[in-house]
């Protein structure tokens, strides 16, 4: 363990894990719900609620959340953040608690997050504000945002809604073998195709699911996960960057963040993308695990469609992609990263049945938010990855 580009690699880890409520929760409000995702984790982690001194959450509908939650849960963090950088939050979350875990600031870094619009939405609440520049052309946000960039990728390599759909049904595949996961039916090619389109070229069934979900994570140093109930999870590397706020300022609608983020993250990790033995890429809409691949460095640009095909990211596949079924199929409540580091630690500890892929030891969680505006990576390991 040594500090790599200013990281502490591998000296803090993820020590529990937990999701809640993933379908419908009705009854419960968003903090209930991360409430109850958080005591799951810290009795998975084998830590008490009384050692939380700092706390992250993305609160969904309150502008005051990291304190709504605190005083919910009845704990007096020394740091807190609620940040708004949407999906990508809960990757950015585990860089900002490893950097304060390494310098002392904190001992036990708690991050949750829980919503349910699909059974409670809040009524006036939008997830943006609209653009000035945008509007006039009656976008839906944010699906026609995804749906120019993947347009504009099938302009340029010649990307196939085929390619999209696989996509689509490899999450699907996946999420038959979750029995967490909210939607299992079967998925073909076809279905994609000849679902409705809801902004050209995306169907209905290229985008995510608008369901409810909660989870969370608990971070300490890695001379403290000793004592913990399971095995750690040591972060490796991470890395994050914001390129625009607007679609329309987005400098280039085929190249991510990620791009940056990516081969930052795993230069601290001392790992390739090729060494990833599970990937977790924000797949919000079926053309942003294509963009992430790409741009993470798992294949060249304009590759991402062809790399998908064939079943190379179902099961049995040549890369375990969103092994949880994804947005896609498994659950999105508006935001989804930190669902992302769940199923990667779940991975790494071995805990994931029939879907569990053999002798994983690295994995990628990349979370997106925005328009894909905000990127942020996180590459976890095993111990023996050290």
């Amino acid at each position: 363990m040594s500090m790599t580009n200013g990281f502490p690699r591998g000296r803090t880890v993820i020590a529990g894990a937990s999701t809640y409520g993933i379908g419908q929760c009705p009854g419960l409000s968003a903090v209930d719900m991360a409430a109850k995702a958080a005591l799951l984790e810290l009795a998975d982690a084998g830590i008490a609620l009384s050692e939380v001194d700092a706390l992250y959450t993305s609160a969904p509908y309150e502008a005051l959340g990291g304190m709504e939650l605190a005083e919910y849960l009845g704990i007096t963090p020394r740091v807190t953040d609620c940040n708004r950088t949407g999906g990508s939050a809960f990757e950015v979350y585990v860089q900002q608690a490893a950097l304060a875990l390494e310098a002392g600031l904190i001992d036990c870094a708690l991050i949750a997050y829980g919503s349910n619009p699909a059974s409670n939405p809040p009524p006036g609440v939008g997830m943006t504000r609209q653009s000035p520049w945008e509007a006039p052309y009656k976008p839906l946000a944010p699906l026609s945002s995804y749906a120019l960039a993947a347009s504009r990728h099938m302009h340029l390599y010649g990307t196939t809604r085929e390619q999209l759909a696989e996509v689509a049904v490899a999450a699907r595949q996946w999420a038959q073998l979750n029995p967490e996961a909210a939607v299992r039916d079967p998925l073909s090619i076809e279905d994609v195709l000849k679902a409705r389109m809801v902004s050209d070229p995306l169907t209905v069934r290229d985008c995510c699911l608008f369901n409810d979900g909660a989870a969370a994570v608990v971070m300490v140093r890695a001379d403290r996960a000793k004592d913990c109930a399971r095995a750690p999870v040591h972060v490796l590397g991470t890395a994050h960057a914001v390129t625009h706020r607007e679609i329309s300022s987005m400098p280039d609608l085929t190249v991510t963040g990620a791009a940056i983020s990516g081969p930052q993250a795993f230069a601290q990790a001392g790992f390739k993308p090729a060494d990833m033995d599970v990937a977790m890429l924000y797949d919000a809409f079926t053309i942003t695990p294509i963009l992430f691949l790409e741009d993470l460095g798992f294949c060249p640009k304009g590759e991402g469609g062809r790399f998908v095909s064939g079943g190379h990211v179902a099961p049995g596949g040549g890369l375990a992609l969103n092994t949880n079924g994804g947005g896609l199929s498994c659950v999105h409540p508006g935001m989804y990263g930190l669902f992302l580091l769940v199923e990667a630690t779940r991975q790494l500890r071995g805990e994931c049945g029939e879907r569990q892929v053999k002798d994983a030891r690295l994995a990628v969680a990349h979370g997106n938010g925005g328009v894909l505006s905000s990127e942020a990576t996180v590459v976890l390991g095993t111990a023996e990855t050290l």
